[in-house]
């Protein structure tokens, strides 16, 4: 293993790890929040915190981060779960913790910074998403070497 170079293999491996680590905390949250809480639980309190749309962002929130973390732990739709969590953690930041400074913000930060990462960086090769493209790919090179057939 080099110190200053990471074969792709060890990228891959990086990257799994960064999504079970992110979809873990995002999957107990939306737990939380979708079984314990509820809708209507989630609803009031993003009503008390002075969340936009209360009604449609508390359910949208419960729905994103259980069902984003287990689309995330196996590789699915990483970039568009992952950018639905930028999203969700910025609006955590700047509607809820930034008055009370960065010491209660940090977790949303990070979360914010390694959910951008995947965004940018995509799954990797242990993924679902991985197996989707490489099937596209392989379709794709087919119709293209295939001659098209004239009547």
């Amino acid at each position: 293993m080099s110190l200053f170079r990471s074969s792709p293999r060890q990228l891959d491996l990086g990257l799994v790890i960064l999504r079970l680590a992110v979809a873990t905390i995002f999957i107990r949250h939306g737990a939380q929040k979708l079984f314990v809480f509820g809708f209507g639980g989630v609803t009031d309190a993003f009503t008390h915190m002075g969340v936009p749309f209360p009604g449609l962002m508390g359910p949208l929130i419960c729905l994103l981060e259980f069902f984003g973390g287990i689309a995330l732990v196996i590789g699915l739709l990483t970039r568009l779960v992952a950018l639905g969590f930028v999203c969700d953690m910025l609006g955590a930041i700047l509607l809820v913790q930034l008055k009370n400074g960065f010491s209660r913000y940090e977790l949303e930060f990070l979360l914010l910074g390694s959910s951008l990462a995947l965004a940018l960086m995509g799954a990797g090769r242990l993924s679902v998403d991985s197996l989707i493209a490489d099937r596209r790919d392989k379709g794709v090179r087919v119709d293209a070497a295939t001659p098209p057939i004239t009547p």
